[in-house]
């Protein structure tokens, strides 16, 4: 050590520096400047304890959260839930086997997209819609994913081919049964859907269209689940039939016009079955 003094310090306040170096010296190690294990524990105040609890769950109520996120998303595109029906954020919890706090965030997340509601009573349910807003959201979709089946014909399916064959040959399957699984039938309509739109090579398409299915996704899936006699009659096999030998053989103006011929013929019957209120 050097007794020399720095310009304008004193000896008793070299003198104190020191006192108080060999006062903690003892009780650092060269682990606690490194961050290890060895540092000497000292006990954290309530707020510190809640906030250093807060930081370790983060990471796994975050992917708690998207879990029940792409559950939810789930059901309503592919119209397990309905118009009006009730999301029971408890009954949600306890069939997911998690805590609450995900399944708020998840509804909070899709109320703020409207494909969720929470009522004058507090209750969350999926809102109704009215044949004003289905004609729009209809319009919308022959728009955006007419497009989107052009350019994923464009790439004759790209990585999504195997993809397509696959849900379109499940959807068939199905529909040519005597006693069909109308559920499983209803997955691979919209498994094969957004197979064909993630074809089309652009993630921000399938992310605007994503959010049109769980608005009108509810409400478009009443179609198949009319019942078996909607389902073989055949008609939406036959335009997603035409729809994948269009995609594969590059013709993207006639994949265009078999998709839209799919989404008018069920806008059509939804209107026609007069379940959607006027106004």
């Amino acid at each position: 050590r050097s007794d020399t003094l720095s310009p304008g310090v004193s000896r008793p306040v070299i003198n104190w520096v020191r006192s108080c170096a060999n006062t903690w010296a003892p009780k650092v190690s060269f682990m606690d400047l490194t961050g290890g294990m060895d540092r000497p524990r000292f006990p954290l105040t309530p707020a510190l304890s809640r906030k250093r609890e807060r930081e370790q769950n983060r990471p796994m109520n975050e992917t708690l959260g998207a879990q029940v996120l792409a559950q939810l998303r789930t059901q309503l595109i592919t119209g397990m839930l309905a118009p009006g029906d009730k999301v029971s954020l408890r009954t949600l919890a306890l069939q997911l086997g998690v805590s609450m706090q995900p399944v708020r965030d998840a509804v909070a997340r899709l109320v703020a997209e409207r494909a969720l509601e929470v009522t004058p009573k507090r209750s969350v349910q999926v809102p109704l819609m009215s044949l004003p807003q289905f004609r729009e959201l209809t319009i919308i979709r022959l728009g955006i994913e007419g497009f989107a089946a052009e350019q994923a014909a464009i790439r004759h399916g790209g990585a999504e081919a195997a993809a397509l064959r696959r849900f379109e040959a499940t959807f068939r399957r199905e529909s040519e049964r005597r006693t069909p699984d109308v559920d499983a039938a209803i997955v691979a309509n919209a498994n094969l859907h957004f197979a064909l739109y993630r074809a089309a090579g652009m993630p921000a398409l399938v992310a605007i269209i994503e959010g049109l299915w769980l608005r009108i996704g509810p409400v478009l899936n009443l179609d198949l689940r009319d019942g078996e006699n909607r389902l073989v009659s055949g008609v939406a096999a036959r335009c997603l039939a035409a729809l994948l030998a269009a995609v594969m053989n590059g013709d993207a103006r006639a994949a265009r016009a078999a998709l839209l011929e799919d989404i008018g013929n069920t806008a059509a019957f939804i209107e026609a079955r007069g379940v959607l209120p006027s106004g």
